[in-house]
């Protein structure tokens, strides 16, 4: 003999089937979404860990390029002092010499006045 089925209860079946498969796939594209949330959110992480190494090398090489700066200031400043000093000591060994020469001239001029003062002294023959 055969067994008669219900019409009805094979429908419920595929109702049953319909609902099953409609929740898995929802669950198949949160999990999916998550997954690509996840991605998305290391990829940002990632960038963003670019973006502050690449500020911190920004910021050495300023901070480098400060520093040679300084550097040069330095050397700088302390050349225009050792030429400065030079200078100075130069304009006093020039007004040594003219002070010397200035003494040498005086003499000279007094050995020239004695002597025009003893010619006008000395009786004329």
């Amino acid at each position: 003999m055969s067994e008669v089925r219900d019409p009805r209860a094979s429908l419920a079946g595929w109702w049953i089937a319909a609902i099953v498969a409609v929740l898995a796939l929802i669950g198949l594209i949160a999990i999916f979404t998550a997954e690509n949330r996840h991605v998305e959110q290391q990829a940002a992480r990632e960038q963003a860990v670019a973006a502050q190494q690449a500020a911190e090398a920004s910021a050495d090489h300023a901070t480098l390029a400060a520093q040679g700066a300084a550097l040069q200031a330095s050397r700088a400043a302390q050349s225009a002092a050792q030429s400065t000093a030079h200078a100075s000591q130069s304009a006093a060994e020039a007004a040594g010499a003219a002070a010397q020469q200035t003494v040498q001239t005086a003499q000279t001029a007094g050995d020239a006045a004695r002597d025009a003062a003893a010619t006008e002294a000395a009786p004329a023959e």
